[in-house]
């Protein structure tokens, strides 16, 4: 049956031209044990050294839910030598209907030498048919950006938390975006980590009665940790894109002024403090506080309104890679609320 990776490895080594035909041996070696799945082509490009076996560890826990091929590459490109190595090797679960396994293959990748000149023929010659590409792009884009991959990705999944230069990052990407007729679905994963605390404000407002406080929007306080200032400039530009707000020249680094339709002033303070990457929301829309912190007691939210503080409970998301990763996977559609979120406040990230 085919390689179980309890220990996580590589797999077995490959020569590049007989991928597809290993590949075929490991399935017919299954004898019925075990059923190949895959959804979609899952590729994940790094250049970290030891990528390949930490992303290994990451795809064993993604595959229990998303099934894939997954191709996963290293590149070293410091090195002067071209040079490919290739294992493969299946991420193996016990189906939740009965006991058979459904496994997702994996190809990894160690690429040396002129790494980038390489990527496109190594990645699109392995996609499994006509399945969605996904591709999981973990280092910064560089200019320019390959029109001969882009053109068969469907969703590119990345994470501007890091990043040094946010601008000239998404002026590569919004390149490549309109290279690609605007087919490709930008997905950040620094936007993922906000969707259980932007649910949680936005159910106050919920009830047309309390649509007309939307108006009354005056204070906003966001608590972030240290290095995710970025998360919480993007929480702001989310409110300011969907009420319609303008953003005015600011206070200070941590103090930002707003404008809403009706020309009230929104005053929008960030606070960094340890805790998670946004630990507390504080809004106040006339004479009424509402409140989204992190408990104490787990991976939940606490939400209330008002003076008297009672909280309500909700599940609050969990910011690890995998949990971000399989949020990400269950979408389907363009990103539209986030690209009005990240014009809002392009000229702070």
């Amino acid at each position: 049956m085919p390689t179980v990776t309890e220990t996580r490895s590589l797999g077995v080594p490959v020569e590049l031209g007989e991928i597809d035909h290993e590949l075929k041996k490991l399935w017919r070696e299954s004898e019925g044990a075990a059923t190949r799945a895959s959804l979609m082509n899952l590729a994940v490009y790094s250049e970290e050294s030891g990528s390949l076996q930490a992303n290994t560890q990451l795809m064993a826990k993604i595959t229990e839910d998303h099934a894939c091929r997954a191709i996963l590459i290293e590149a070293d490109c410091k090195t002067e030598s071209d040079r490919v190595e290739a294992w493969i090797s299946a991420h193996c679960h016990v189906s939740r209907a009965d006991s058979k396994q459904v496994c997702s293959e994996q190809i990894s990748f160690l690429l040396s030498g002129g790494c980038t000149k390489q990527l496109p023929s190594i990645v699109l010659s392995h996609l499994d048919s006509d399945l969605p590409f996904y591709l999981w792009w973990q280092e910064e884009f560089r200019d320019p950006m390959d029109p001969q991959i882009w053109a068969w990705v469907d969703r590119v999944i990345y994470d501007s938390q890091p990043w040094n230069d946010f601008p000239a990052q998404m002026r590569l990407l919004e390149s490549m975006h309109k290279e690609a007729n605007h087919r490709v679905v930008l997905c950040d994963l620094n936007w993922t980590r906000l969707d259980n605390v932007r649910f949680a404000l936005a159910q106050f407002f919920d009830h047309p009665a309390s649509h007309h406080r939307l108006a009354k929007i005056d204070r906003v306080r966001i608590d972030f940790a240290p290095n995710f200032r970025s998360t919480a400039l993007l929480f702001a530009g989310w409110l300011g894109a969907q009420l319609g707000w303008c953003l005015e020249k600011p206070e200070s680094s941590n103090e930002l002024r707003f404008s809403n339709p009706s020309g009230r002033n929104v005053d929008i303070q960030l606070r960094e403090r340890n805790g998670q990457p946004i630990h507390e929301v504080e809004l106040r829309a006339g004479d009424i506080e509402f409140h989204v912190t992190h408990a104490d007691c787990g991976d939940l939210l606490e939400i209330s309104r008002g003076e008297q503080r009672i909280p309500q409970l909700m599940p609050a998301a969990k910011s690890d890679s995998v949990s971000l990763m399989s949020e990400e996977l269950m979408r389907g559609g363009p990103h539209h609320v986030y690209l009005h979120a990240v014009s809002c406040v392009r000229g702070l990230l």
